[in-house]
């Protein structure tokens, strides 16, 4: 392989690694200022009890958790340096910004007020502390927001000028409020939210499986964690369509290339299934649905929607020559199995809401809330997947492509290298964070009464 595929295999990995434990941070910090908040508020002794235990067990999980997400950010960083020096010199004057406001406005907050959480428990007063967590999650969550913004100025260039070979910044405000970021933003906040709700569901799912000492404050709290995830995963999914309508405006062919739309149509089916042959540019079998594609865009049963033929003729007429059709078969089904796996989870928690209503008991659907674990990860990796690919060949739609951007003076032994070392690294890392996670959550508590006295 050459220098380029492997530079993008590295940061793919890196990338995936680093996700796995991103969604998490955001969620589960919004999560334990609001039990905190309970804590403060409730006048019900036993529930403040129990709030206070709960919080202290989930904080380990949230702890182990943001260790992994730091670790495994710090090399991203210096992968624009090594591996991408092109980008970077085309792209510092604007990508520099918000990655230096990311740490000076959010990290060293988020880091700072996390430690005071942290120790600060029979150090500070219980209002002061809640305020803490508060800011730990406000800050985390606009952490996010800055990476989104340089994220959203590759796959929808604005306020900038073309300077001496460089792009240059000309308006930050237009920086801030692209709209993609916007979009973008939401839609990962409450993915955040719903991947972890679906954490919380499975861990206090088993231990009501567990049957310990704490099982009915577990069961307690699997309401207020199925109530979380209904509310992310609803939010994702509504938030997930404004932003499809709004990438089908900025970045047709993407938009096409998920619906392995190769002809445009109006009104255009939804394909639900297909068998894609990219070398004829045709599907060989497909199930599509009428109209709904152009219903899903327009908010109506008509309007046309360009196929990939048509803008892939577009964009030789606009950039010149070349293959500006991304990876439609990968595209395709990753959009599928996002919302596949956001469907399925919805139903799970949408049941255990109602198995809790009616005060039953349902071991099967325990289970299968512990099981479907892996599901919101996979919907985010193939999110992740589609923003990512789904702009290529371009780095910077428009402006620059992926080919022109990588460092021309490496090796490809040695990015080969550093590749296998950082998988390997990574998840030996990875699987130890998950060892020390599952050991607390079997362990914890082992004694109700040490909880509570905690």
């Amino acid at each position: 392989m050459d220098v380029l595929s492997l530079s993008r295999w590295q940061f793919a990995i890196t990338t995936t690694y680093h996700f796995l434990f991103v969604p998490l941070t955001l969620g589960l910090s919004i999560f334990l200022a609001l039990l905190e908040t309970c804590y403060v508020k409730t006048q019900r002794p036993e529930w403040k009890k129990h709030c206070r235990g709960l919080i202290q067990f989930f904080s380990t999980i949230f702890l182990i958790n943001f260790g992994m997400g730091i670790v495994t950010g710090i090399v991203q960083e210096f992968h624009f340096g090594m591996n991408w020096s092109e980008y970077s010199r085309f792209m510092g004057d604007i990508f520099g910004a918000p990655l230096a406001l990311e740490a000076l406005s959010a990290f060293f907050l988020e880091s700072t007020f996390l430690g005071l959480w942290v120790f600060g428990w029979k150090r500070l007063s219980p209002k002061l502390h809640c305020a803490c967590i508060w800011i730990v999650a406000l800050a985390s969550n606009l952490s996010a927001f800055w990476i989104l913004v340089a994220n959203s100025f590759m796959q929808h260039p604005v306020g900038y000028i073309l300077r001496n070979g460089r792009a240059e910044m000309t308006d930050f405000f237009a920086l801030i409020t692209n709209p993609y970021a916007i979009f973008q933003f939401t839609h990962t906040l409450f993915a955040c939210i719903a991947t972890s709700g679906c954490l919380l569901l499975a861990i206090c799912a088993y231990k009501v499986l567990q049957r310990g000492p704490a099982m009915a404050v577990f069961r307690q709290c699997l309401m207020g964690a199925a109530v979380f995830t209904v509310i992310g995963l609803l939010g994702a999914m509504g938030s997930g369509h404004l932003q499809a309508q709004y990438v089908a405006q900025v970045q047709p062919m993407k938009l096409a290339a998920m619906e392995a739309l190769w002809e445009s149509a109006d009104p255009a089916p939804f394909t639900a299934v297909a068998l894609i042959d990219t070398d004829k540019q045709e599907n060989t079998f497909a199930i599509d649905v009428p109209n709904m594609l152009s219903f899903m865009v327009h908010n109506r049963p008509s309007g046309e929607v360009k196929g990939i033929k048509e803008l892939q003729d577009l964009s030789v007429q606009q950039y010149g020559a070349g293959n500006y059709v991304p990876a439609v078969t990968g595209l395709f089904w990753s959009f599928r199995i996002m919302l596949a796996a956001g469907g399925i989870l919805l139903l799970l928690a949408l049941a255990t809401v109602w198995m809790l209503r009616k005060e039953k008991n349902c071991p099967y659907l325990l289970w299968l809330l512990i099981l479907s674990l892996p599901l919101p990860f996979i919907a985010n990796t193939t999110g992740w997947f589609i923003t990512e690919a789904g702009r290529q060949p371009w780095i910077v739609v428009g402006l620059q492509k992926t080919m022109e951007a990588f460092s021309p003076v490496l090796a490809p032994g040695e990015v080969l290298m550093t590749l296998v070392g950082y998988t390997l690294v990574y998840l030996f890392l990875a699987l130890a964070a998950l060892y020390a996670a599952l050991r607390y959550i079997r362990k914890t508590p082992a004694r109700l009464e040490d909880w509570r006295d905690a």
